[in-house]
């Protein structure tokens, strides 16, 4: 349902709901920040866990379902190179994201200035340098090279008011309707998949359709 922000109200920013294990989520995180700044909205961050999601739609990662699979590893690498993005297929495919997106939540929380570069660092590395971030070397390098307190936020990625959080953000996310990743919500209008994105640009510039 589309929703027009009250006169004299910022508009609301366009909520990215990603996993870092999502091929597409990291197409879509090479792209998204560039319509906002087209369309003059903030974007804001929702790490989800695609586990907990698929358990309530019943969905499998692409790569695990007969026929589609195949298909599935050729259009990731296709739709890459279409958007210009450096792609690798991991060799380990797909990992745990629980703690790369812990560590995304407490940036939020401590130091939101370098959310972007965080999950920016994490899917290239994972997607583009053959990184594996669900060990603890590679999200420590990935933390480095966004300027964060590395040995701070692991520490704090282990304490209960992070998890809780997490989990709520999850519960939250499966309540708005969020089945897949890349997802988007503007406005109160949801759409999936990064192949949406200028369907969303048309949405804001031109209203709805």
């Amino acid at each position: 349902m589309h929703t027009e922000p009250a006169p004299g109200m910022p508009a609301a920013p366009i909520d990215f709901y990603f996993d870092f294990s999502s091929p597409y989520s990291y197409i879509a995180s090479e792209q998204i920040e560039e319509l906002g700044t087209r369309v003059a909205r903030a974007i804001a961050f929702h790490p989800i866990l695609l586990g907990a999601v698929f358990r309530i739609s019943g969905m499998r990662p692409l790569t695990e379902i007969p026929l589609k699979g195949d298909y599935s590893r050729r259009d990731i690498a296709r739709s890459a190179r279409f958007a210009g993005v450096a792609f690798k297929m991991p060799e380990v495919f797909p990992i745990s994201t629980v703690q790369a997106a812990r560590a995304c939540v407490v940036l939020q929380k401590l130091q939101p200035e370098l959310v972007s570069g965080f999950i920016h660092g994490a899917f290239r590395a994972y997607f583009a340098e053959g990184l594996d971030i669900a060990k603890a070397e590679a999200l420590r390098e990935v933390l480095a090279k966004c300027g964060a307190d590395v040995d701070a936020v692991l520490q704090a990625t282990q304490s209960a008011e992070i998890k809780e959080r997490l989990k709520n953000d999850v519960d939250e996310s499966i309540v708005r309707g969020v089945f897949g990743a890349p997802y988007f919500i503007v406005d109160g209008e949801p759409f999936w998949g990064f192949d949406r994105i200028p369907q969303m640009e048309r949405w804001l510039t031109s209203g709805p359709f």
